[in-house]
């Protein structure tokens, strides 16, 4: 069993598919498309970061993967529809390195008004420049977040024991915490949002979010960050409202197209302003978060492709099997349409074998059942299953 894990992901993820009987090839850097499809020959699991694509292309030359893990927060650098229509399960992290986020958040808030790249810079040229311009408390300053989910929610938390007044849009229906309250527009929250926070997620319909409209419609000297996908933000006009003073600094950590290994060429618009923090997509990457994401989406990997569990997969029904018992387990991935189970079922009785535990879910297309028998199917049994005009695939462990 081969494993290739890529974009540095951290070696507890080796640590933990090596003790799971994996051979594990871990390599630096991302690969482009062709390189992956050449490097995934006898890979069955495929471990991802953000910068490294996953084509319908890759899927279908990759025939003996079966799971797919992006060891961060995003998944859509995977053609997740392609992957469930070949029955490869997809895992992220979706929870793993909320703090560490937030905390860069937090940090990226105080240093901009406190002015403080500017302040840094300042000294390292040589000049000393002790002044009180500009520079303010958070304390009693309103944070405007804008998507409440995990990482939303968290930073409102954090930001109300620093003394802020939290205001949020969602459009799904997010419960406040604290004292937070909920605005029924974007254009509420920007019009008194004093730091505006963006934690939205990267699907297609969020490209080009926010443009030159919401940049005007933004409080006066209000600060901007981004820190969920680069695709959501049209910089250019961001630097013609920083340029202008109507936006007094910002804080970016993530860019349309990013640079896809260490050391490489950067380049934006924001480059060069003194009042401007520009991070490398590093809002997860601390040691604590990294080593947390490596455990979970590894283990998340491992359970999929040795017992047959596909819980917090994002594309494949969510199904949590009972404790495994080696020999006595099939799963049976098949298009979502009535009789299938009592196919599976009537495969069983044919066989004699009891059925002593089964887990059941749909979605979308897709349906998958995962069943503990006494005594493992018989190898006519699974052949007749796979015959199945409604199979997918059939695995027994």
């Amino acid at each position: 069993m081969k494993a290739l894990l890529l974009e540095n992901i951290h070696p507890a993820a080796v640590e933990y598919l090596e003790g799971r009987g994996y051979d594990v090839e871990l390599r630096a850097g991302s690969l482009s498309e062709d390189e992956l499809v050449a490097a995934l020959s006898g890979v069955s699991l495929l471990g991802i970061r953000s910068n490294t694509t996953v084509t319908d292309r890759v899927l279908a030359e990759a025939s003996e993967l079966v799971a797919v893990g992006c060891f961060c927060i995003g998944t859509n650098q995977v053609d997740l529809v392609a992957a469930a229509e070949r029955g490869i399960a997809v895992f992220n992290a979706p929870y793993s390195n909320t703090r560490s986020v937030v905390e860069l958040v937090i940090a990226e808030i105080i240093s901009l008004a406190r002015r403080l790249p500017e302040k840094t810079q300042r000294m390292h040229d040589g000049v000393w420049d002790k002044s009180a311009k500009g520079s303010h408390e958070v304390r009693g300053r309103t944070l405007g977040i804008v998507g409440y989910g995990n990482i939303g929610t968290q930073l409102s938390t954090v930001a109300e024991a620093l003394g802020m007044n939290v205001v949020f849009y969602d459009t799904a229906d997010r419960p406040a915490h604290g004292t937070a309250r909920r605005l029924r527009t974007l254009k509420e929250l920007l019009a008194v949002a004093d730091v505006v926070s963006l934690h939205v997620d990267g699907r297609p319909g969020n490209a080009g979010f926010f443009g030159p409209a919401e940049f005007a419609a933004m409080k006066p000297r209000a600060l901007f960050i981004n820190a969920s996908r680069g695709m959501v933000v049209d910089y250019t006009p961001l630097r013609d409202h920083l340029l202008s003073g109507h936006i007094a600094g910002a804080a970016v950590d993530v860019f349309p197209a990013e640079p896809k290994a260490q050391g490489d060429a950067f380049d934006s618009p924001l480059r060069g302003l003194d009042n401007v923090i520009l991070t490398p997509h590093i809002g997860g990457s601390t040691q604590e978060a990294q080593e947390e994401i490596g455990w979970f989406v590894a283990e998340k990997l491992a359970r999929f492709a040795l017992e047959g569990s596909t819980a917090l997969s994002v594309n494949l029904p969510d199904v949590l099997p009972g404790t495994y018992e080696p020999g006595h387990r099939i799963g049976f991935l098949h298009h979502n349409v009535a009789g299938v189970l009592a196919e599976l079922n009537a495969a069983f009785a044919e066989a004699g074998d009891n059925v002593v535990g089964q887990h059941l879910s749909t979605r979308d297309r897709l349906g998958y059942v995962v069943t503990d028998a006494s005594e493992p199917l018989s190898a006519e049994a699974v052949a007749a299953l796979r015959g199945s005009e409604h199979c997918v695939w059939v695995r027994t462990w």
